[in-house]
This record gives structure tokens, sequence and C-alpha cells, in this order.
């Protein structure tokens, strides 16, 4: 993964673990320790799921620029489909409190999205990558001053 992505994915997964670690005190103190257990499992689905989102579309903005639009709408549909899948199989669950979960989930969900804008926007990605055997007034190198 090159340095960009890593810069990004730990600036967007440092505040989520920061704001999980805030809920999982919250939760545990308003609804014991299964709120904790809770707002801890929330935090790990958030970090689990946007992490492999931004690793997966990063992948294909490097190998297929042209589907990027189309790969990032189709991978915020799966995400929220993963999240119902998740949500569905642990419905009935004693593990967890789920209001706890329901709500340290979206507070993760939020701070990972306003922290992945904020670095995109103060990271210095080149849109165009110069490429250094071109001259700059054509593909071809341009010929010496001198004839032999």
């Amino acid at each position: 993964m090159p340095s960009n992505d890593v810069r990004i994915l730990a600036q967007a997964a440092v505040p989520t673990a920061a704001v999980g670690a805030i809920a999982a005190v919250v939760s545990g103190v308003v609804a014991g320790g299964k709120g904790a257990v809770g707002a801890v499992v929330a935090t790990v689905v958030v970090i689990l799921f946007m992490g492999l989102g931004l690793y997966v579309l990063q992948r294909t903005a490097k190998s297929l620029p042209h589907l990027f639009q189309a790969m990032g709408l189709m991978l915020y549909a799966a995400q929220i489909l993963l999240l119902f899948i998740f949500l569905a199989a642990f419905k009935n669950t004693t593990l967890f409190h789920p209001r706890a979960f329901a709500v340290s989930l979206v507070a993760g969900t939020l701070v990972w999205i306003a922290a992945q804008t904020r670095a995109h926007m103060k990271a210095k990605i080149l849109y165009v990558e110069p490429d250094s055997t071109a001259s700059t007034k054509g593909d071809r190198p341009e010929k010496s001053g001198r004839s032999s």
C-alpha cells in the first residue's frame, strides 16, 4: 500500500478508535458492561468495513481509474448491505447492548467520514503523474540544436 494510502487510513482510523473508546466508556457507564461491549464491537465493525472499503477503492483507482466513481458507489452499497447482514445475524443477541451498538456505529461512521475527508483534503496527491521521459512540448523528445 503506498504511503499516501496508509497515511489516509491512519488519519481516519485513529480518530474513529478514539471516539470508539469514548463511546465504550460512556456506554459502560450508561448501560453497563454490555453497553461497553456493544460500543467496542461497533467501533471494530466501522474500522474494519470502512478500512477495507478504502483499501479496495484505492486499488481500483490505481488499476482501473475509469471505474473509480462507479466502484465507489458500489462499495458504499456493499458496505450498507454487509452492515445489514451483520445486524440481522446479531438481531436477538445478548452479547451486547443493541442501542449502545447502534449509537456507537453511527458516531464512528460519521467520525470516519469526516476524518477521511479531512485527510484527503490535506493530502498533496498528484492528479496527473509527470512522465520524466516525455518532453513538455509533445510526446517526442526534443532534438539537439546541432545537425550532423
